[in-house]
């Protein structure tokens, strides 16, 4: 079928995440410690664990974690139709490729939420009622752009400019990225459309005659 070369693209994505995070795990230790600067101060390998989504949001409820996880899941098998629908009704590559970009963050980061905690020592927290669907999500490219406390008429905490990420993460923004720079093309309606046909025939017309 036509739609496979998208999730080909996806799978391959998911496994360079999957690699990367596990490379991380085994070789690399948590926080400053094990930091690598990969470009100067600016590009390095920092190693956390994230207990959220993407670029490190969470929700602060007890059961914030499983919510999160089972959101993943559902929105990964939606987002996989919608590249089927696409396909199916000859609707643009660019979006079809886009989508695709955000399937393979989405999922990468539910494998990490769904199996670390059973299979990865100390990864899902000691209170969780079950390891299952509640492991942490591992982060390690860290922009330093710049990190401080902010002035205590603005709260006082300490804050990075860049939060730290994941092949994963950056998957979804590139793939978010693109719709909303191409929004026009890739979600303009039919008559949008057809009013740039004539120009184009006019355009045409005059080369023609000239």
């Amino acid at each position: 079928m036509k739609y496979y070369k998208y999730f080909i693209i996806s799978f391959l994505i998911i496994a360079l995440d999957q690699f990367v995070k596990l490379w991380v795990h085994f070789n690399i230790l948590p926080g400053e410690a094990g930091e690598i600067k990969m470009l100067g101060n600016w590009l390095k390998l920092h190693y956390i664990l994230n207990e959220g989504m993407a670029f490190g949001i969470k929700l602060d409820t007890p059961y914030g974690k499983l919510i999160l996880t089972l959101f993943r899941l559902i929105a990964t098998f939606a987002i996989g139709y919608y590249i089927i629908y696409l396909v199916k009704n000859n609707n643009k590559t660019g979006l079809a490729w886009c989508v695709a970009l955000v399937l393979a963050g989405a999922l990468g980061n539910v494998v990490d939420s769904t199996f670390y905690g059973v299979f990865l020592e100390n990864n899902a927290p000691k209170d969780a009622i079950t390891p299952w669907f509640h492991g942490k999500v591992i982060d390690m490219f860290y922009v330093d752009i710049w990190q401080g406390y902010l002035p205590d008429w603005l709260g006082g905490i300490h804050l990075a400019l860049w939060p730290i990420f994941n092949v994963a993460d950056a998957s979804i923004f590139i793939g978010v990225m693109f719709m909303v720079i191409y929004q026009n093309r890739f979600f303009g309606t039919k008559e949008e459309n057809k009013e740039e046909k004539p120009i184009e025939n006019s355009n045409s017309e005059v080369q023609t005659s000239a």
